[in-house]
């Protein structure tokens, strides 16, 4: 298999605990390395997993697992895990996949899926929704889309991401969570193909020619996948859109590597905000893009 016949990769590197005594992978483990490429999976398509199979009202179960080997992944190798869905039938799915190191396929493999009842584990039709979802990827379709606009309309999605995020996980202040900005700002939504929220945060005039961008908060299950980055990108180009000649924002210091990637420059000092390290980066607009 070529690397050119996949969309999906997983990247992993090869553990201490994973090598055998004859000082390469032991080869059960390349069964896991699969197994957990198709949660990787499902994460690139913006699906999380549990809810979208309540969505659904089934599961999936594996049927059958096949692995064959080829060369030897060993102690500290770079490696990265293709799958792709060759074949949707009437209650299966079939994954094939290949792990490679560089451009060298080392072992390849197939993983057969049954969509099922939960409670009886009987095979049911794979409902077209979710065969339309994996056929879209596949053929490189958008996973998400984003939407703009006031509080009145993405206030009900966007105020449960932002509580599930800052007030339950960072176990920020009900208090200083919400604030008279919600009302001005433009907030920007992230969502799923099955229109479920994913990711948000908002944009407001902090001064003449100056936007701030903030409450950027993505549920846990998505965070690596560009959801952040594609509701940061279209904050960016509204304010760009605005005339806005700067953005500016406060990143906890754990997303400030984030912020910096798209091109958000550190001023100042670390500072504390609700308890949390924070730093103020920002990024000069050119209005003529």
């Amino acid at each position: 298999m070529k690397r050119s016949e996949f969309r999906f990769f997983d990247p992993l590197r090869v553990r201490w605990a994973e090598v055998d005594m004859q000082k390469i992978v032991f080869n059960g483990h390349y069964l896991m390395y699969f197994d957990t490429a198709v949660a990787g999976y499902w994460r690139a398509m913006a699906l999380p997993y549990h809810e979208t199979m309540d969505a659904y009202g089934g599961d999936m179960f594996v049927r059958k697992a096949t692995v064959e080997y080829h060369a030897s992944a060993r102690y500290d190798d770079r490696l990265d895990v293709g799958l792709r869905v060759q074949r949707i039938g009437n209650s299966s799915m079939l994954f094939v996949g290949a792990i490679f190191r560089g451009e060298k396929a080392l072992v390849t493999g197939e993983l057969v899926y049954v969509y099922a009842d939960p409670s009886t584990q009987t095979s049911r039709p794979v409902p077209q929704g979710l065969r339309d979802l994996f056929l879209g990827f596949e053929a490189g379709d958008p996973v998400m889309r984003i939407t703009t606009g006031g509080w009145t309309e993405l206030e009900v999605p966007a105020h449960a991401l932002r509580e599930a995020v800052f007030v339950r996980e960072q176990e920020v202040p009900a208090e200083l969570e919400w604030d008279a900005d919600d009302a001005t700002a433009l907030h920007a939504l992230a969502r799923n193909r099955l229109d479920l929220p994913l990711g948000t945060g908002r944009l407001v005039e902090r001064a003449p020619g100056v936007g701030k961008i903030g409450r950027m908060a993505v549920r846990a299950d998505m965070r690596g996948t560009g959801v952040g980055r594609a509701v940061l990108d279209t904050l960016v180009s509204a304010a760009r859109q605005r005339g806005l000649r700067e953005v500016v924002l406060h990143a906890q210091l754990t997303a400030a590597g984030f912020y910096r990637a798209a091109g958000f420059s550190p001023r100042g000092g670390v500072f504390d905000e609700v308890g949390i390290p924070h730093q103020e980066m920002t990024l000069a607009l050119d209005r003529n893009d």
